[in-house]
Parts: structure tokens; C-alpha cells; sequence
């Protein structure tokens, strides 16, 4: 047994908590996500997440539902999940996490709420989703618009990427600070990204 098995780091320990978090039971089952690494290392002291446009397709009063899939929708299903925090690496519990973003074929629904809704982190800061991967559409690569709001905060507008996109090199929102944690799970998607609040 090593020192670090004896006297696991603060990092360790929060990632532990998180992966449990990503296996949070949702609508038909969960996938395992003890393979999903975190995205960031979370030192006392963090940056914040790198805020981003919030883009012409928000639309605010989403219905609160973690599953984003309906009768229709067709596309890749990928589920989404993290852990918020503080820049002091403590976990965010009753934050709001909106998410809305393109279909498959890269169109909004401007009308209605397909493919748009929120939830509340848990006691341990701990939020996910499932729906579908986006589709391309002219000047963007693939991405997740996201609002997150710890209660009575600042809101952090901001928007999650694929890894290994091509449309990456040309997207001029994109950042390698927002990529996410990406493994397959046969025909269907896991992803996961840490969000960092500018708050103590």
C-alpha cells in the first residue's frame, strides 16, 4: 500500500464522488461512467469556466427533465454529466443546469422545447442528462449550449465540445478549456464536463 493509497488526495476523493455521481440513475437505466476521467483537477483555487455567447436560440422556462430525448428525435443518445464546484473544489448542490442545443440535422427548436431543459445539482454538485449528439450547421462544430447557477448567483453562460471534431479548428467560439470527456458505449455516447463557479 502506497501513501496514496493510505491518504487518498482531495482530487481523488472528489472524483470518486463524482464518478458515482455520473452513474446517477436516470429514465431507462444509466450507463456505467467509471471511465469518464474529470475534466479538470480541481485545485483550491481554480479557474472559473470559461464563459462563451450565449447565441440567438436560448429560450428561458425549459421544463426540468434530465432526459431530453422524445417520440422523433432522432440521433446519436449521449449522456451528459458532471460536477459543479466552487474555485475552492467544493461541490455545488441545487445549482441550475440548463442545457438546449441542435438536432441532429444542426436546426434549434425555436417554437418549442425540444432538446432544451434543466435540472438541479445534487447534494454533491452532481448533474446529468441524456439526449442526443448535435448535428453541424454552417460556421459551428458540434457543441452544448449550457446556463449554470449556483442559488442566488451570477448566472455562467457558457458551451461544451467534442473531441477530435474537424469543425474545431474552425469554429471561432471554440475553446480546448470546454471539451469534454468523451467514451463510446456500443451504438450510444457517455460525456462529461466540470464546471467551475466563480465563487468561493
Amino acid at each position: 500500500m502506497n501513501d496514496d493509497d493510505r491518504f487518498p488526495s482531495r482530487r481523488k476523493i472528489l472524483a470518486t464522488g463524482a464518478f458515482a455521481a455520473t452513474g446517477l440513475v436516470l429514465a431507462g437505466g444509466a450507463f456505467a461512467q467509471q471511465d469518464l476521467a474529470p475534466t479538470l483537477s480541481c485545485h483550491d483555487g481554480d479557474e472559473p469556466t470559461l464563459s462563451e455567447t450565449e447565441g440567438p436560440f436560448f429560450k428561458p422556462k425549459s421544463p426540468r427533465r434530465n432526459d431530453l430525448r422524445e417520440p422523433g428525435i432522432a440521433g446519436r443518445p449521449v449522456e451528459l454529466s458532471g460536477v459543479v464546484l466552487t474555485r475552492a473544489c467544493r461541490p455545488v448542490a441545487g445549482a441550475l443546469v440548463d442545457l438546449w442545443q441542435a438536432n441532429d440535422a444542426g436546426d434549434y427548436d425555436n417554437k418549442g422545447f425540444h432538446l432544451r431543459g434543466h435540472v438541479f445539482t445534487d447534494a454533491e454538485g452532481r448533474y446529468a442528462f441524456r439526449t442526443i449528439m448535435p448535428g453541424l450547421y454552417p460556421g459551428r462544430t458540434r457543441h452544448y449550449h449550457v446556463k449554470v447557477q449556483a442559488p442566488n448567483r451570477p448566472v455562467l453562460t457558457t458551451q461544451f465540445y467534442f473531441p477530435d471534431e474537424k469543425a474545431n479548428r474552425t469554429d471561432a467560439f471554440f475553446h480546448r478549456e470546454l471539451v469534454m470527456q468523451v467514451a463510446s458505449a456500443d451504438d450510444a455516447l457517455r460525456a462529461r464536463f466540470d464546471v467551475v463557479l466563480a465563487m468561493r
